[in-house]
């Protein structure tokens, strides 16, 4: 009997410990509630701002519906921010801790598509959200949301700061945000990313410079008098084979890709004017800059052979991110606590249809929660203003199913997603992990140290020098 006794004992304290660690947090268990409550105004505001399908700087319907929402549910809204009139922040609470999250809505531009899984433009020409920033920053706003509620209740001290950011996928409007202090005083911050599984990010991107080189030379008759002319598309297919010749010497990590604006008009006049735009990336900034400075060279050489002017202007660019592996294992956890997404089946029919036209694999959906991964030294193509506020601030980051694998991402395929139950899916998983992992932000000040020291020591002696021209944002007229 007594042995009988003990046995019961020490199996009735294991339970009753299991079933201790399981215990929901009740703070956590709230905003998963308050995002509940939202779901259906953040899936009308996802689908909205999918809808208007607005570029970079020109989000302004966008902008104004997210920041209009974030208004109308307590926030101290500030708009047209950093010099970008669809840049805006939306604040709650007072003193510290000072949590940030981000959210993105800018589209790309010719993809527009219907909420269907075979090819159709809703507006032919239009664009589309082709990396799902739709679902971006509604989530992370319902995130937000989650957490303002928590500190209006008491329930939480501090402040929760929502960054309505523009332009991530041709300017990087974060740069510009970051060149204005206005993530000085922040203490973490998080954001999240469409993508084709679940698993908090422990992968870094690519550092990129954005420029365009141009050469000026002079016209002339073609067949008349070509003797008489300079010219400038000369320059740029000089500059083109010098780039190229390159690329047998430069690491794998190297990326070089560009597009031609200007050759010229027509065959019979010598083109006095010629534009190209390129992007280069690499694992690391200072890989980049070893490059673009041979590639500087390659341009200067490139109109000296052509007898015609050049000019390089950097535009723009992005740092590679930093990742924090203590802010991700934190994430994680939460991630793992709120378990896969389930999908119907009329949602995996509509993941297989997309795979089937995209000349891909079957595979549907699979909702399944991925492990954290190994840091890649070199990691896949990509790069993101995310990463310069990865140097200035701890930066968490989630990915959340949002498309299917096997199907091509800045696509219709993943515009298509986007309108439709298997993108706000994503959406709303993103929020209750985002807001969960807040939580213990909030309440763990030991967590918060620990994430910071990470950073600093990642980070070591580097300064931030933002990769953007001098003067205001390239802000098309009229917006």
């Amino acid at each position: 009997m007594r042995v009988t006794f003990v046995a019961i004992f020490i199996i009735s304290a294991i339970v009753s410990l299991s079933a201790q660690s399981k215990k929901s947090n009740p703070k956590k268990d709230a905003v998963i509630k308050s995002i509940q409550n939202h779901e259906s105004a953040l899936i009308k505001l996802s689908d909205e701002v999918w809808s208007y399908a607005e570029t970079a700087l020109r989000e302004t319907k966008s902008s104004k519906a997210l920041a209009d929402y974030a208004e109308a549910q307590g926030f101290t809204v500030k708009r047209g921010v950093a010099g970008m009139p669809t840049a805006f922040t939306a604040e709650y609470g007072s003193g510290k801790p000072i949590i940030g999250i981000m959210g993105e809505f800018d589209a790309l531009p010719g993809i527009s598509q219907k909420a269907q899984p075979t090819k159709e433009a809703l507006v032919p020409g239009a664009g589309g959200h082709g990396c799902g920033h739709n679902l971006f920053g509604a989530g992370s706003l319902g995130a937000a949301i989650g957490i303002k509620e928590l500190i209006a209740q008491g329930k939480l001290k501090g402040t929760i700061r929502f960054y309505g950011t523009p332009a991530e996928e041709a300017v990087g409007g974060k740069i510009y945000m970051a060149r204005e202090g206005m993530f000085s005083d922040v203490d973490i911050c998080l954001d999240w990313h469409p993508d084709v599984e679940i698993a908090a990010n422990m992968q870094s991107s690519q550092a990129m410079v954005d420029f365009v080189v141009e050469y000026k030379g002079k016209a002339a008759h073609a067949a008349a008098d070509p003797w008489n002319g300079r010219s400038a598309l000369d320059g740029l297919e000089l500059f083109l084979d010098g780039v190229n010749m390159l690329r047998e010497h430069v690491r794998p990590s190297v990326r070089m890709h560009y597009v031609i604006q200007s050759g010229g008009d027509v065959p019979n006049v010598v083109p006095e004017y010629s534009k190209i735009w390129m992007w280069i990336r690499d694992s690391k900034r200072e890989g980049v800059e070893e490059v673009f400075a041979r590639v500087k060279d390659i341009a200067k050489g490139a109109g000296l052979m052509a007898g015609v002017e050049s000019k390089v202007t950097v535009q723009g660019g992005d740092y590679e991110l930093l990742v924090n592996q203590k802010g991700a294992e934190t994430l994680q956890k939460n991630i793992e606590a709120l378990g896969p997404i389930v999908y119907t089946d009329d949602e995996t029919a509509f993941a297989k249809k997309i795979q089937e036209v995209s000349g891909g694999k079957q595979t549907g959906l699979d909702g399944i929660i991925r492990p954290l991964k190994a840091t890649k030294e070199h990691p896949e193509g990509g790069s993101t203003d995310v990463g310069d506020v990865s140097w200035l601030v701890p930066e968490i980051t989630a990915l959340v199913t949002t498309a299917p694998a096997n199907s091509p991402w800045h696509s219709w395929a993943v515009v298509a997603c986007g309108g439709m139950s298997i993108g706000h899916k994503g959406l709303l998983f993103a929020a209750k992990s985002l807001a969960m992992t807040m939580v213990d932000l909030y309440e763990n000040e030991q967590l918060r140290k620990d994430i910071r020291v990470e950073f600093e020591n990642r980070k070591g002696t580097h300064v931030y020098k933002p990769y953007i021209p001098d003067g205001p944002p390239p802000v098309p007229a009229g917006n």
